[in-house]
């Protein structure tokens, strides 16, 4: 990088080809196109990018104006990240089957994220984006029939493929379809300037829409008039919806698809994980999918033949999805074995190595333990919540006490209120004295000592937390809170069940 950018969307796209070393058959050469390198880590951003400023150049698009779309979560993260720079606001639609950490991102990044059932597929979300966008008057992305998006991987991701092949002519060209943007895009511009690459498309095996030889039919404006008979839920989040898209249908009427290469779900996981593990490339299930299909290309190819694949994203995107579910948040045994191989900073360490030997107690000052008094017995403010402000334990309580509508002072014993002269340290050396308790959160209603993270689930499970505060004229709501140990962190298994 020789330069500063003025904007986050002057580095979209560029995105490095690296050569596959360990995975890749004998005798060939095996490239993939590393679309995480967008700035929001999908191949979607080029196509945002390019239905933005299409957008804005023909005036459909206006300053202000609310951008709506349907998304499997990708084009909404770059639309929130293209919306966010130019000042746009944005709502997307997506099914509700996708991965909770693209909703997150599009709502860390401000855009409102509306779920449709997962029972009306991708023409569900694709219907209700249409309905909000004739309500308000918002402007549709239309990402499955919008030619700004092959358009934009003409201009780029083709003439970059095309760049980087320029000493030798390449052979194969392997991606899946979603949209169909990246494959319309891309095929045309090879075979105009680099005909004898064949474009190999992939799809599920348990979904091939495009080889089941049905007719899609589309609307007047292009969008699906109907769901595909052939559409089965599949492991490929981004590829193939339940309908072909206008934009793939424009492929195939071209005749620029080759070959059609069917991709089991099991076999997209392997390759996703065999080229974190070998190759040190980290993808997505589509990525693996595609990366399984230029294998299967690469092991018929012929010797010497160069063979690109497209990974349209990172594997981040999929942590709460199959892809890692038998990856272990807890130490494996041979984690364990590791660690026992020295004698500290285990979980098993006995008491006697010098790390775990407990410190002679500490004696509060008359100062601390006058201020402790006076916060937990002031009537205004009954709950007093003894925390630090990043501690995750301590986050936990405060998300029950939001959703339960429980109002509370917190002493934030680590804050910048706390820290001169150690006051927080002196105070929490108070706390610890009176409960006998040296971790926080510490917790007290009406002067009373509830207790760590813990005991106040404990108690709001058993109903005894909510009597305290009804005691005192508060009111809890407790309206689909369900168990309060589901505010615990995620790495911390297994959670307590409710007593009540």
């Amino acid at each position: 990088m020789t330069k500063a950018f003025d904007s986050i969307l002057e580095t979209v796209g560029n995105t490095p080809i690296v050569r596959i070393t360990k995975l890749a058959p004998e005798g060939v050469e095996l490239f993939v196109k590393l679309e995480a390198f967008n700035p929001m880590g999908s191949v979607k951003d080029r196509l945002a990018l390019g239905i933005i400023e299409a957008a804005e150049a023909d005036g459909s698009l206006t300053p202000g104006q609310t951008v709506v779309e349907a998304t499997s979560g990708n084009t909404g993260i770059g639309l929130a990240m293209v919306c966010a720079a130019k000042g746009y606001p944005l709502v997307v639609t997506m099914a509700e089957s996708f991965s909770i950490e693209r909703r997150k991102l599009m709502r860390f990044l401000g855009a409102k994220v509306i779920l449709t059932p997962a029972s009306e597929k991708g023409s569900g979300m694709i219907a209700k984006a249409r309905e909000l966008a004739d309500k308000h008057g918002w402007f549709l992305a239309r990402q499955f029939e919008n030619e700004a998006g092959p358009d934009m991987h003409s201009r780029t991701t083709a003439q970059e493929i095309l760049e980087c092949f320029d000493d030798a002519p390449l052979d194969y060209w392997v991606s899946g379809f979603g949209t169909g943007g990246t494959l319309k895009g891309v095929a045309r511009k090879l075979k105009a300037d680099s005909p004898s690459t064949r474009i190999i498309a992939a799809e599920p095996d348990n979904s091939a829409l495009l080889a089941s030889g049905w007719c899609q039919p589309y609307n007047a404006d292009g969008s699906p008039a109907a769901s595909h008979p052939a559409f089965r839920p599949h492991l490929m989040q981004g590829w193939s919806p339940d309908f072909v898209p206008k934009l793939v249908d424009d492929v195939l009427r071209a005749d620029w698809i080759d070959e059609l290469v069917p991709v089991a779900g099991a076999d997209a996981m392997t390759c996703a994980q065999d080229l974190a593990r070998y190759e040190g490339i980290l993808c997505g299930t589509s990525g693996g999918a595609t990366f399984a299909a230029a294998l299967d290309i690469a092991r018929r190819a012929p010797r010497g033949s160069r063979i690109l694949a497209m990974l349209p994203d990172t594997g981040e995107r999929y942590l709460s999805t199959p892809l890692f579910a038998e990856i272990e948040e807890v130490m494996n045994a041979e984690e364990l074995d590791i660690a026992a191989s020295t004698p500290r900073f285990r979980f098993d360490a006995s008491a006697s190595t010098p790390a775990a030997q407990a410190a002679p107690p500490a004696v509060p000052t008359e100062a601390a333990r006058a201020e402790l008094a006076t916060l937990i017995s002031n009537p205004e403010t009954p709950v007093v919540f003894f925390a630090l402000e990043w501690c995750e334990f301590c986050w936990s309580v405060r998300k029950l006490f939001a959703a339960a509508g429980i109002e509370y002072l917190s002493v934030d014993l680590d804050g910048a209120a706390y820290r001169q002269d150690d006051r927080g340290g002196a105070l929490r050396k108070a706390l610890a004295e009176k409960t006998g308790a040296v971790t926080i959160p510490q917790i007290f209603i009406g002067g009373r000592h509830v207790g760590g993270a813990t005991e106040t689930f404990d108690a709001f499970n058993s109903g005894a937390l909510q009597e305290m505060l009804a005691g005192l004229g508060r009111q809890v709501h407790t309206e689909g809170i369900g168990n309060a140990y589901g505010f615990l962190p995620a790495w911390l298994h297994p959670r307590k069940p409710a007593s009540a």
